[in-house]
């Protein structure tokens, strides 16, 4: 996609986060980085257009593990993704918390990969949605004797780690401590939903 593409979505997303934070009464800040730089080795995850939260309410984006921030982002990708192609993204972070995450993922995935080699048993992720199980799939994309699949369906969608021969059952996620519905329970304030 052209620059000057890129750069009429990165206006479009400026006027809907304006608005966004103004009614919302958020004391955060935003920059909006159209092709950003790369982390350190993590071309399979660079965005076409990056979004970064700073400011007092930043720790509201991320609670509840970036709950908040996931939710902005898929309006924000709804309101103006298809200016964008197929495989170009939108990314949202805050406080360091995707790179923190993503090296979460990374970390879980050789754990996982580790087991599966010993024990010769599927592992199965609790569910996660699509932009972590992507992580996970490329993390162990280069391992030979093992392959991944997303599995389930909607909030219970999860990955799980097979042998490469591997022709059993797919074992069900795990249940999250604290999660429903692969959502994060309860209410601020400690209320029950309803």
């Amino acid at each position: 996609m052209a620059i000057e593409d890129k750069i009429a979505a990165a206006k479009q997303i400026n006027e809907l986060l304006n608005n966004i934070v103004r009614l919302g009464g958020f004391h955060v800040k935003y920059r909006i980085a159209v092709d950003p730089p790369v982390n350190q080795g993590a071309e399979w995850d660079r965005p076409a257009i990056l979004v970064d939260f700073s400011g007092p309410d930043s720790s509201l984006l991320i609670a509840r593990g970036g709950e908040l921030l996931h939710a902005l982002e898929m309006i924000t990708v709804e309101s103006v993704g298809d200016m964008l192609d197929e495989h170009e993204r939108i990314s949202f972070d805050s406080m360091g918390f995707r790179q923190a995450r993503n090296d979460e993922l990374v970390m879980a995935a050789k754990v996982a990969a580790e087991k599966v080699e010993k024990s010769g048993v599927p592992y199965a992720f609790s569910p996660m949605n699509s932009r972590e199980r992507r992580v996970v799939h490329l993390a162990l994309a280069g391992v030979e004797e093992l392959r991944t699949e997303s599995e389930g369906e909607g909030p219970a969608r999860h990955l799980v780690v097979y042998p490469k021969n591997y022709k059993g059952k797919a074992p069900a996620a795990p249940a999250a401590a604290g999660r429903s519905n692969g959502r994060s329970g309860g209410r601020p304030g400690g209320r029950p939903r309803r």
